[in-house]
């Protein structure tokens, strides 16, 4: 990755790949490759952004800790299942270690820097320049007690570095330089409170690593996963963990906003709330993993978010269950590879997506099944979120992929529909003491898969398509076989593995559906609504590798979930798409969702039926 020189803009934006991340349970930063964290909301994941670099240039915000040497070679890795970061640099005149981390917060939120010499003497530089409000102000400083205090409207920040380095203000942000030999430290810690509230108290930042590490070391000892490729699988189930926002049990689809599907384009969209759809597979994965805790904190933020009129059920919500997320744009930043415009809010919070509802239905009674004890009233939400869908499955939606040129009869959310019905009706069978009106769940079960299967397949090119009478494909379609909707060896599913693979894959990765005018047969437009093309889904990837293998083509699974693990950057996370011509990765990152395929496709492997759906009654 080409380095930045001091005082500078980037000439090339560093790759997502060579970002890794640091967080708390609470937020997330991003640290790049060459020392410098670009990304940070604090107090929430949702909060505006004091660094910001990583969707405009340095000026927006960014701190940065790196040798002075403008030639260091870095190499850097997770401290065993941890989230904490070292990065180990070779300099002309010996080596250092940066470890960084975000200790979990007793009230305040804590950035912590430790850096080591390992060798020799290394000169090192720490610049840092906060912008509040996602790099748009630039706080007044001073000097208090040995510390850098910056304040702007409601935040403010205080910086305490142990021994003290002396730092010269630069360029509307502080540089210090300071040289540390082998076995010599120095910490940094950069600790966030609102501005009318008194300073926070003082961590020790060493006894905060000994404690993240026995944190980290503690929850990783609970997963039960035992086959192949574990590492990645704990990686993947690390990086969930870090998404989930602790004090309400959410979890984010990812901590970033407006990282562009395409370079250039205008598909960037803020993924700092909870989909309840991302929300119900990573529920999923972490039941299978053996991570009860959370998935009772997440069933309960789920209750509380969903309550009310199931009409106004939404497809995602802030971290504590807000309902409104307006969509607005940050002009001052310039966008990632300038990709405009710049997000905040997501507008899709307002959409009819039908599928939400199978996910959530389905997601419940997983956790019954794997021991979770029922919430009070849980079973009242259920039969009531059932109860408006059987009244409105019928009607178009904007679907699993939030298109935003207009409502379809999708298939996927037909195929959901089913899902929810069957999920209740095995609820129903485990606890027959529930209250319930099994006969026409049965009924409306069997009506939806009936029309799916006359109005959703494409009889002359044996595929089931993206909607009813449509041409297009969708890669969604090819979790049939993993919902129960149809077993993998029926004719038709088989030959909609087939026909996705060959006109929506490329090179074993898959696009979630075509994006160009032409792109189906017959040449339908675009289904979005919005111009320019994206990469590969990574999940939409996963999916293929479960499908063939469901489809009894194992080996060829098995060769897909490799080359889907190299896609994983060094430090084994995974972004929402990828550009096999490029070769790399596009979207936010990390990405839940991609994560959640992996381990999806991990399970479905090492235990062939196990997924993370139910297998449902194939002759409805």
């Amino acid at each position: 990755m080409p380095r930045r020189a001091w005082g500078t803009s980037p000439l090339v934006q560093p790759h997502l790949e060579d970002y890794a991340l640091i967080g708390d349970l609470q937020t997330a930063a991003l640290v790049c490759r060459d020392g410098s964290i670009d990304w940070l909301c604090l107090p929430r994941f949702d909060s505006a952004a004091c660094f910001a670099a990583l969707l405009g240039d340095r000026d927006n915000g960014h701190w940065r800790i790196a040798p002075t040497a403008a030639h260091a070679r870095p190499r850097r890795s997770y401290r065993g299942d941890s989230l904490v970061l070292d990065t180990e640099w070779e300099t002309p005149t010996g080596s250092v270690r940066v470890t960084d981390f975000m200790p979990q917060r007793d009230r305040a939120p804590d950035v912590v820097r430790i850096v080591e010499g390992l060798s020799g003497r290394v000169e090192m530089t720490s610049e840092l320049r906060l912008r509040f409000d996602y790099g748009s102000i630039v706080p007044w400083t001073r000097r208090t007690d040995g510390c850098q205090v910056a304040v702007a409207g409601p935040d403010s920040t205080w910086l305490r570095t142990v021994p003290g380095t002396g730092a010269e203000e630069v360029a509307g942000g502080t540089r210090a330089r300071f040289t540390v030999g082998a076995g010599e430290k120095v910490a940094s810690v950069l600790t966030w409170h609102p501005s009318h509230e008194s300073r926070p108290r003082d961590i020790d930042p060493y006894r905060a690593l000994e404690q993240t590490l026995h944190d980290w070391r503690e929850w990783a000892a609970h997963c039960r996963y035992r086959g192949p490729h574990r590492e990645a699988v704990m990686r993947s189930l690390i990086t969930l963990k870090a998404l989930t926002y602790a004090p309400t049990g959410g979890i984010v689809a990812a901590p970033t906003t407006s990282l562009p599907e395409e370079l250039g384009g205008v598909r960037n969209w803020d993924y700092r709330y909870c989909w309840l759809r991302d929300a119900t597979l990573t529920l999923g994965s972490l039941l299978r993993a053996g991570y009860t805790e959370e998935a009772a904190a997440w069933r309960d933020w789920l209750l509380r978010a969903v309550a009310g009129d199931p009409a106004d059920l939404q497809i995602m919500y802030g971290v504590a269950g807000e309902r409104r997320l307006p969509e607005t744009e940050l002009d001052w930043l310039a966008g990632y590879g300038g990709s405009r415009p710049v997000r905040v809010g997501n507008g899709a919070v307002d959409q009819l997506q039908l599928d939400v509802y199978g996910e959530v239905l389905n997601s419940l009674w997983l956790a019954g099944e794997t021991g979770l004890p029922p919430a009070p009233h849980g079973w009242d939400l259920q039969r009531s979120l059932l109860d408006f869908l059987e009244s409105h499955w019928r009607e178009a939606d904007e679907g699993l992929w939030e298109v935003r040129g207009g409502r379809q009869q999708f298939v996927h959310s037909k195929v959901m529909a089913w899902v929810a019905a069957d999920s209740a009706l095995r609820t129903v069978e485990a606890n027959p003491h529930l209250p319930a009106d099994t006969d026409r769940w049965r009924a409306m079960r069997a009506q939806v898969h009936r029309e799916v299967c006359e109005r959703g397949f494409d009889a002359e090119r044996g595929t089931f398509t993206q909607a009813y009478g449509s041409r297009e494909l969708d890669a969604a379609t090819l979790l049939i076989p993993r919902v129960g909707f149809l077993p993998g060896s029926d004719p038709r599913v088989v030959g909609t593995v087939d026909a996705v693979r060959r006109e929506l894959g490329r090179d074993g990765f898959v696009r979630r559906y075509g994006t160009h005018p032409g792109d189906a047969r017959g040449g339908d437009s675009p289904v979005d609504g919005l111009p320019g093309g994206e990469g590969a889904f990574l999940v939409c990837s996963f999916w293929m590798a479960d499908a063939l293998y469901l489809t009894g083509r194992h080996e060829e699974a098995r060769e897909l979930f490799e080359q889907l693990l190299a896609c994983r950057n060094d430090v084994g996370l995974l972004a929402e798409e990828y550009d096999p011509a490029a070769g790399r990765q596009l979207g936010n990152f990390p990405q839940a969702f991609s994560h959640v395929g992996l381990l999806g496709t991990a399970f479905t492997l090492l235990g062939g039926a196990e997924a993370d759906w139910p297998h449902g009654s194939w002759t409805e």
